[in-house]
Parts: structure tokens; sequence; C-alpha cells
């Protein structure tokens, strides 16, 4: 998956709002709403956001080593 642009998303405080754990919410019934797709997309921006993803990010360097037995 493509990096995603995160400077596009911007949080509506306006929507924003701060509750008990123990009082019952509807995020299960907004999530079922939204596509596979939109689900994936928001894990992918909340994992960017998480973890900084850039472009550039490292990764293990492949290694190809060919040996040659002796025959004796």
């Amino acid at each position: 998956m493509d990096a995603m642009d995160v400077s596009e998303y911007t949080m509506d405080k306006s929507a924003f709002s701060v509750a008990s754990l123990a009082q019952a919410d509807d995020e299960l019934e907004y999530w079922l709403d939204k596509s596979p797709l939109e689900r994936l997309q928001a894990v992918e921006l909340i994992r960017q956001t998480l973890y900084g993803y850039t472009g550039a990010t490292p990764r293990l360097q492949r290694l190809l080593t060919v040996a040659q037995r002796q025959r004796g």
C-alpha cells in the first residue's frame, strides 16, 4: 500500500467528545457502516501517524551468496 498524504486529513474538533469507558457508544456501528477499503485506509492512517511513516523506510538488505562444494 502506498504512503498516504496525512496532511490532507484534519480532525473535526466540534465532533470530539470525552466519555467514560462504561458508557455505550456507537463506534462499532460506525465502522460496520464503512467499506472494507475505508477501514483499511483508516488503519493505515493511524499506523502512519503513530510510527511516523515516510517513503524511505529502512528495510532488510537481501544478500545472495553462492557456495561451491569441493569434490573429493
